[in-house]
């Protein structure tokens, strides 16, 4: 018998159903297929808008959900359950460009770009550079003031949603002499001439996301495209990567969750010595653990987001979030690898893909060093 899952309202428990069936009915067939390919198949981000989960908290009358934050990271676990490089997609659009406009742009453009990014066009974040990567305010991209515009030059590298999006949030600096405090964030479109999208990284995993280089060579930004106040990027930098660190918890505690069904299924069916391996203790020793570690990490990422919800300070249990749900589905993927045997590390099963997929979960928004000096730091204020 599975274990319930953490208590849900009857409306999120219909909500996290709707995502599962969609995830098992459309990705789970083209998972394998778009990791060995590297890209995603054409037909997803039409079937995630048609869905609804690509606008979960813009407003209905602008043609989103009208939801919570809490209903984006339910929707970017179940969908990591199935393919984490598509929950990545999910999350990238949700937590981090759509929170933002949000919050922080100013109207018309928080209507005109929400409007958009409810109907079909895919949004990236683009905030790290060759030589920002944790340091991310020492970027070189630069603003220059012309007139009605702002001239935009810089490379901005390792961007998720890169390939597929129509719209970016660009941090660039105004002013170097101000140090982070010349950072500021522009609405940089795709057809915008000057910009381009350069090489895709072959990665390791997450395979079919998209994750490439921005060159801007005098692109002209008009300032109605500037998001929030000029040289406050930093503060819009910082508030979205706190919020989309939460998302990243859910991709983790999705791919473990994945695993975990995984070597559930597994070692009720494989047999040794006249018996299912499941049966044998230590077999039940590590999946109980795996249960165990993977509870606690979704009670974390699920704490983190109600704070958020309720308007209550979220920081430090956030960056707890990620930095356990990243080691959790580290270690569960493995050990998932491990129950299977030597079946486990080919290709013929998932989980050798589970166990890719999760190593950046450490890296991205934020290493877990960074997570553990964020924690630390709270901790003494």
């Amino acid at each position: 018998m599975r274990p319930a899952l953490t208590i849900l309202s009857d409306e999120e428990e219909i909500f996290r159903k709707t995502v599962r069936e969609f995830a098992e009915r459309e990705l789970a067939p083209r998972a394998i297929k778009m990791d060995q390919q590297g890209h995603y198949d054409p037909d997803i981000t039409s079937l995630l808008f048609d869905l609804g989960i690509m606008a979960i908290e813009t407003p209905e009358a602008l043609g989103g959900a009208g939801s919570s934050f809490f209903m984006s990271v339910l929707a970017v676990e179940e969908v990591s359950r199935v393919d984490a490089a598509v929950g990545v997609l999910v999350d990238v659009q949700n937590t981090l460009v759509g929170n933002a406009i949000l919050r922080f742009a100013e109207d018309p453009l928080r209507a005109r770009i929400l409007e958009r990014m409810a109907s079909g066009v895919v949004a990236a974040y683009a905030l790290s550079e060759a030589g920002s990567g944790s340091d991310a305010f020492a970027l070189k991209t630069r603003a220059r003031e012309d007139g009605d515009s702002y001239v935009l030059n810089g490379r901005k590298l390792w961007i998720t949603n890169a390939a597929e999006a129509g719209v970016f949030l660009v941090m660039a600096n105004v002013d170097p002499d101000a140090g982070y405090r010349g950072i500021t964030s522009f609405l940089v479109e795709r057809d915008m001439p000057g910009f381009s999208v350069g090489k895709k990284e072959d990665k390791l995993g997450i395979r079919a996301s998209s994750t490439c280089e921005l060159i801007l060579e005098d692109v002209r930004v008009p300032k109605e495209n500037v998001v929030g106040q000029v040289g406050r990027g930093y503060k819009i930098a910082i508030e979205t990567l706190n919020e989309g660190r939460i998302g990243i918890g859910a991709q983790m505690i999705g791919i473990a969750q994945g695993a975990l069904d995984d070597a559930l299924a597994y070692t009720s069916e494989r047999k040794q010595f006249g018996q299912v391996i499941g049966s044998f203790q230590g077999v039940q020793f590590s999946l109980a653990e795996m249960a165990t570690e993977l509870e606690a990490a979704r009670l974390l990422v699920y704490n983190a987001a109600r704070l958020k919800d309720a308007g209550q300070p979220f920081v430090m249990q956030a960056a707890m979030a990620k930095l356990k749900a990243s080691e959790v589905a580290e270690s569960v993927t493995s050990l998932a690898i491990e129950l299977f045997g030597g079946a486990g590390y080919t290709k013929e099963y998932p989980v050798e893909k589970r166990f890719r997929d999760a190593k950046i979960g450490k890296i991205y928004e934020g290493t877990s060093n960074m997570q553990r000096q964020t924690i630390a730091k709270l901790l003494q204020a």
